[in-house]
């Protein structure tokens, strides 16, 4: 199981879940060296520039501000171009400017990528941009609603 999830769903943390001791690079490759996978440069350059990392590369997760390490969060998700990504109230401990720029990126990956991105979050604003929405109270779905 964690070998399939690691192949095949990205999981975005509310706490980031970064290795301390790793440089951004390295975090973000980290579920390809796993794997013993060869890193696609061009890949992982497009990513870092895309989530505005280039000159972020060689600093320690220590060294971020929460957004510099929310979108390494991300960037290490979408690193094996996942089919799902999982994200667990990924803005919760974000400013509006870098939770407005984390979702947008998950838009940019679902409509370019048609990745499925399942988002959890207790913030009205940002479920009401998804094209679904799924309410669950005390374990039990109790509505299911497309959003135009």
């Amino acid at each position: 199981m964690t070998i399939f999830r690691r192949r095949n769903i990205g999981i975005v943390y509310q706490f980031y879940n970064l290795i301390p001791t790793l440089n951004v690079e390295d975090n973000i490759i980290l579920p390809r060296l796993l794997d013993r996978k060869k890193v696609d440069k061009d890949r992982l350059n497009e990513i870092i520039k895309l989530l505005k990392l280039e000159k972020k590369k060689c600093v320690l997760p220590s060294e971020l501000s929460g957004g510099e390490q929310q979108r390494v969060s991300v960037a290490r998700a979408l690193i094996n171009n996942p089919s799902i990504i999982l994200a667990d109230e990924p803005t919760g401990n974000l400013d509006s400017k870098n939770a407005k720029e984390i979702i947008e990126l998950f838009k940019y990956y679902n409509r370019t990528y048609k990745q499925t991105i399942l988002l959890v979050t207790h913030d009205e604003n940002i479920a009401l941009q998804a094209d679904r929405i799924i309410t669950i109270v005390d374990g039990k779905i109790t509505k299911d609603e497309r959003n135009h």
